[in-house]
């Protein structure tokens, strides 16, 4: 039984954590994946308040032992359902948990392509995430599908370590930075391919590249390459919690910048919401109202 179980141990759910535990609150993190979300893949981040440069990594390390000093518990687990109720049920794939008050802080995943095979090819010529995965492709050429600033800053990575690049975007041009454009733009080994979508995967047992298609004019090319990442964008997986949070039509919770959702002491943050801007600082700032608004909750009793 805790005060407060935490969904989600990105940006969102560890700023939530740590303003709950300075407010003496018992608090559960459960987080199926790893700690610190999607920024433990970024290799760079330049834009986070007091930190000139660091990586994702040590990011997610600091704000992750930071709130672990300050008393956390955390569970390695996936949520299943939240029963809502005066206490909060937490259903997990290994038990269940018991909460006056839940802060659902989910994040995004990443999209996939949806072409044929695709799911068949993961992890072999298929992958997500040029810094988890960019290593095994050292001196060889690989694909790069998208154009926005998740896939220029992989293009940057994928170019420093691999023989070729070819990018891959469906518009006809980068929808990201300019700054990072050209950064991508200046490297020699990066060729960039626009208005053109991806097809289906080449290869019997073994990936070998993909067939493309301009979208102008309907030329069909193909691509041979060793590895191929895709970078098209993320997506929230907020399904299991439709009962108790309501989603708008993209699959994010229906939710403002207040983090309260249509059940009482049940709150939303970070990436998985509704809003304009996804980024670190965004989603710790939802953090922080999520624990406000949810110390508030039990400190009324629950009304």
């Amino acid at each position: 039984m805790y005060d407060i179980i935490i969904v989600g141990g990105g940006p969102a759910g560890l700023t939530a954590a740590l303003y709950a535990l300075r407010a003496n609150k018992t608090v559960l993190i459960i987080e199926k994946s790893a700690f610190g979300g999607q920024m433990t893949l970024s290799p760079k981040i330049e834009n986070y308040p007091g930190f000139e440069s660091l990586t994702g990594l040590e990011l997610s390390d600091r704000m992750t032992e930071q709130v672990l000093l300050k008393g956390a518990d955390i569970e390695l687990d996936e949520v299943r359902e939240i029963i809502d109720g005066d206490i909060k049920k937490v259903i997990t794939a290994y038990g269940e948990y018991q909460a006056k008050a839940v802060i659902v802080a989910t994040g995004v995943k990443h999209r996939q392509l949806g072409v044929d095979r695709e799911e068949a090819f993961i992890g072999r010529g298929v992958y997500y995430c040029a810094v988890c995965d960019g290593g095994y492709f050292t001196g060889k050429e690989v694909i790069l599908i998208g154009g926005g600033n998740s896939a220029l800053q992989e293009a940057t990575l994928l170019s420093d370590i691999c023989k070729k690049v070819t990018i891959v975007q469906n518009l006809a041009d980068f929808t990201g930075e300019a700054k990072m454009a050209a950064v991508v733009r200046s490297k020699q080994n990066v060729n960039c391919v626009f208005s053109t979508t991806v097809e289906r995967i080449m290869g019997e047992n073994e990936f070998s590249g993909v067939t493309v298609k301009n979208t102008e004019t309907r030329e069909i090319t193909k691509l041979k390459a060793d590895g191929m990442f895709v970078a098209i964008g993320l997506a929230p997986d907020n399904k299991a919690f439709e009962n108790v949070i309501t989603l708008d039509r993209w699959g994010y919770f229906d939710v403002g910048e207040t983090c309260l959702t249509s059940t009482p002491g049940i709150f939303a943050a970070g990436d998985c919401r509704s809003k304009k801007i996804r980024q670190i600082t965004t989603a710790t700032g939802d953090g922080a109202c999520a624990a406000l608004a949810a110390c508030d909750y039990i400190d009324r009793g629950g009304a």
